[in-house]
């Protein structure tokens, strides 16, 4: 994900102000420089090989581009607004978004800019989706595949990112600078759906993400200690301390196992249950759903939307448990990092003001 794609924003300016916004510029970007410089190598290409097909492709992009600049049309999530229902400002969202504590699904009161910027996200993944898998069975155009599979991965990043933002911001438990923290990264990913505030975050989920795609879980111990350490093997000191220092809580050694295995917590338990009073060592992938009575799928898949799919139905049982107050992760491992990271920031921003200090 490029650090430098969008301008950055210093809302200092826009909490501080008490004047109204300034006009808005309606002109608004549907695409980043290198999703550009992508699409401009290649519809010439396709053009030449199949016409109809680049026209499907110049429709499809005219019609994200329309839609772009109706997103744009709304007001600012970064701005001070004089709207119908009153005075709106980053902090009165930010404020609204940590008092907002009803049980159920939030999408009605989230702001309109964000739900239509988020369908706006979803028909570019699509897109990006259907450049990939074209140009995977075309020779001439083969090395561009890749390219486009990053960019559809990065788009789903996005959406689950906003998950976690809403799952951090709605947890009480946590510190309240953490929780106005969460919510203000929320806006600004909403305000362009490239979350600008955890570009050191991306990185490192995304590789973890990518290499459990390539992972064959062993239903043996069921600990997960293998497929643990084949995932650390490859990733960065960020990871490697997280592992460290919090896999030895309940929750995040929970979360982990969902993360691994593909299956439930309370999927994983009848299974070790089962495993150990047969005496059995080892199954198969494929024999995960015979013994467990009911058909699950394992593994992550290669498809960017059956691993969403994995995502949300650990998150929705996180959610379930901790409203039920059952045993279990109440947190996903997605959760549990980026909280991880922003504790980890906040004391190195500590440990540099007292340096200042002294």
């Amino acid at each position: 994900m490029q650090q430098d794609e969008f301008e950055q924003v210093d809302l200092s300016t826009f909490f501080d102000s008490q004047g109204p916004s300034p006009v808005q510029n309606e002109k608004a970007e549907m695409l980043t420089t290198q999703q550009k410089q992508l699409i401009q190598e290649v519809m010439p290409l396709i053009k030449q090989i199949d016409p109809e097909k680049a026209k499907s492709y110049h429709d499809r992009l005219e019609a994200l581009e329309s839609l772009a600049q109706s997103v744009a049309k709304f007001p600012s999530l970064l701005e001070r607004h004089e709207l119908i229902g009153g005075t709106r400002t980053p902090t009165s969202l930010i404020d609204s978004l940590i008092d907002h504590q009803n049980a159920g699904d939030s999408t009605l009161q989230l702001p309109s800019k964000a739900m239509l910027g988020k369908g706006l996200l979803v028909a570019k993944m699509h897109t990006f989706s259907s450049f990939a898998k074209y140009t995977h069975h075309i020779p001439e155009l083969k090395k561009y595949s890749k390219a486009f599979d990053t960019e559809t991965i990065s788009s789903m990043y996005s959406l689950l990112i906003e998950d976690v933002y809403l799952n951090l911001i709605s947890d009480n438990t946590q510190p309240l600078e953490f929780r106005r923290e969460w919510a203000l990264s929320l806006l600004l990913l909403w305000e362009h759906w490239n979350d600008q505030g955890s570009t050191q975050v991306a990185p490192v989920l995304e590789s973890v993400w990518m290499a459990r795609r390539r992972l064959a879980p062993a239903f043996g111990t069921m600990m997960g200690t293998s497929e643990l350490l084949q995932i650390s093997m490859q990733m960065d000191d960020q990871w490697i301390a997280f592992i460290k220092q919090k896999l030895g809580d309940s929750g995040v050694s929970q979360a982990m196992e969902e993360f691994l295995f593909g299956i439930s917590y309370e999927q994983i338990n009848t299974l070790r249950t089962i495993l150990k009073e047969k005496g059995i060592p080892a199954i198969g992938r494929d024999e995960v759903s015979k013994f467990l009575g009911e058909h699950v799928k394992s593994d992550a898949g290669l498809d960017y939307r059956d691993f969403y799919a994995k995502y949300t139905i650990r998150r929705d049982n996180a959610r379930s448990r901790t409203r039920l107050k059952l045993n279990g992760p109440h947190k996903t491992l997605e959760d549990y990092f980026i909280q991880f990271v922003t504790v980890q920031n906040k004391e190195k921003q500590n440990n540099d003001t007292f340096a200042k200090e002294k």
